[in-house]
Order: C-alpha cells, then structure tokens, then sequence
C-alpha cells in the first residue's frame, strides 16, 4: 500500500518500503578546518565539541550508508575516493585506515553488488569515490560497475555551471564520468523516490542537497549529509562557513531539529568522525544533543 502526503514545503513523504538491512561504510578519515566549518561561531565556543589541533583543522569523517532493499544495494555518497592529486589530499590531511571498498566488503557484499549509487550532492567528499583511476592512470573506471547514480537536475545544473564560491568543490573529474556513463538518474522534489526511502530537499548548504529519511526496525534514521555536519553542528546558529545560504539553513536547521526532537528521530552523522548516531531533545535554549549512540547499540 502506498501512502503519500505533503508535510511541508520541504518534505515528501511516501511511505511504502520496509528494508532488509541497513549498512554503515566507512570510506574514511580527514580534517578541515574548524574556522570554517564553524563560519563565524567563535572557536572558544566550538573547540568544546570539535577540538582542533594545532593547524586549526578538527577531525571529520566519510560516512556513507549502504542500504538493502529487495534486489536492489543503495550505497548513500561514496567520500573523496582516491584519484585526487598527492596536492590535493594535503589540503585535507586523510587520518586512520578506513576506506571506502574495505568497509563494503566487511558489510559482506563486493562493489559488484551494488545497483545504485544515491548522491546526497556533488561536492567531492560526497561523491568523489565514484570513479577511479585505471591501472595505467589512463582513463577512470567505475568503482560500481553495475550501478546506477542518482541526483537531481537542478543540482546537477548547480555543481556543473559552478558559482565561484563553490567551484573548487565540484570537480570535474568526479562529475564528467558519472555523466558519461549514461547511467545518471534524476530525481525530482514532489516525486516519489523510486528508491523506497523519504526525502528532505534543503538548499542552504547548496542547491537541492537531498537527504534519506528511512524507516528500519522501529526507528527513522535521517541520513545528515550537510545539513548538521557534526554534534557541535546541532545549535542552530552553529552553521558552516562553507554554505551557500546561510540563512536559508538556520530556517532549514530550526524547521528539522523540531520535528527530530519531537519523533525522537535518530540521526545518521556523514562527517562526525566520533558519534555515528544521535538524538536530539528539546531544551530551554533551544533544540540540543539528547544522546550519542554506536550503530550495534541500536541495531
């Protein structure tokens, strides 16, 4: 049975999935700047949540989702990959031994197996593990030989006719072999997913940034993205340097904690590289951290 309705301006709900499993990857550890992915929130305040060390850079990870549904193996954002220059991963300072291929096969399945591959959007952390290089570095390979991608048409116009300010995170090298696949699929707001699973559209991070709300065993997990990038991310003043609408996501921010502190939602975080789920609770200064929770504690 499906069951379909308008909750507000962002959301559309379809409810009619039940899903076999839910999978946490890990594609792996690297650090930006805490100055920046706190914009002008002083560091006195957020080094209590995210210490930085002394280049002022605080941990975060690549967090993707792998979800099973049927016959069909959704991987949620694939992290940086590897194909970047030497150059390009000092900016960024890869920590620890987590990556993207590892993770998929310790959840028991092989890149093969996945069909589809849903991209929250197109900056190069999210989507950056697509394509690889070949043997001889000649050309790039899919990574997931079998899948599918997906997007929206309105992001996929953003991050391929760049705005200055967010050049430097669509890369071309990331976005022109997933169009040259011929396997890019769109999906539109106000539509149901053919994937199965909710979605919040949100803007102020980037134009239609799409994030999965996904009903298992009981609980809604809502897959952050950029939305709330970490813990110290959840006041709702506490927005990135990095947003295109900073504005836009404190009402995106304020609109979604009250409803996940209201549902006792769990939140599935992409780039807290040390709480991988939480929830959230009303307080007298606003919507804050209720709790942090490890995947096999819930599930």
């Amino acid at each position: 049975m499906l069951l379909s309705s308008q909750v507000n301006k962002n959301y559309y709900i379809a409810f009619f999935t039940v899903f076999v499993n839910l999978y946490p990857i890990h594609a792996g550890n690297f650090k930006l700047d805490g100055g920046a992915m706190f914009g002008v929130v002083p560091k006195s305040i957020w080094q209590r949540s995210n210490p930085a060390d002394k280049d002022n850079l605080i941990d975060l990870c690549a967090r993707c989702l792998l979800i099973e549904n049927g016959s069909r193996l959704i991987l949620v954002d694939t992290g940086m990959g590897d194909k970047q220059s030497e150059r390009f991963f000092s900016y960024y300072r890869p920590w620890g031994n987590h990556n993207l291929i590892d993770s998929i096969k310790q959840a028991g399945f092989h890149p093969n197996d996945i069909t589809d591959v849903f991209l929250t959007h197109l900056h190069f952390d999210h989507c950056g593990g697509c394509f690889a290089w070949n043997k001889d570095r000649t050309a790039f390979v899919p990574v997931f030989p079998n899948a599918d991608y997906w997007s929206n048409q309105s992001h996929w116009d953003w991050a391929t006719k760049p705005n200055p300010r967010e050049k430097a995170s669509f890369l071309k090298n990331n976005l022109k072999p997933i169009e040259d696949s011929g396997r890019l699929i769109f999906i539109e707001k106000e539509t149901i997913n053919p994937l199965g699973f909710d979605l919040l559209f949100v803007d102020g991070h980037t134009e239609k940034q799409m994030l999965p709300m996904i009903d298992f065993k009981g609980e809604k997990v809502i897959f952050m993205g950029d939305l709330i990038p970490t813990v110290g991310h959840i006041p709702v003043p506490y927005v990135m340097g990095y947003d295109v609408r900073p504005l836009i996501s404190l009402e995106e921010k304020a609109s979604f904690l009250k409803i996940a502190a209201d549902n006792n939602y769990l939140l599935f975080m992409e780039h807290d590289a040390h709480s991988p789920l939480v929830r959230v609770q009303h307080t007298e200064k606003g919507v804050r951290l209720k709790s942090r929770h490890e995947w096999k504690e819930i599930f």
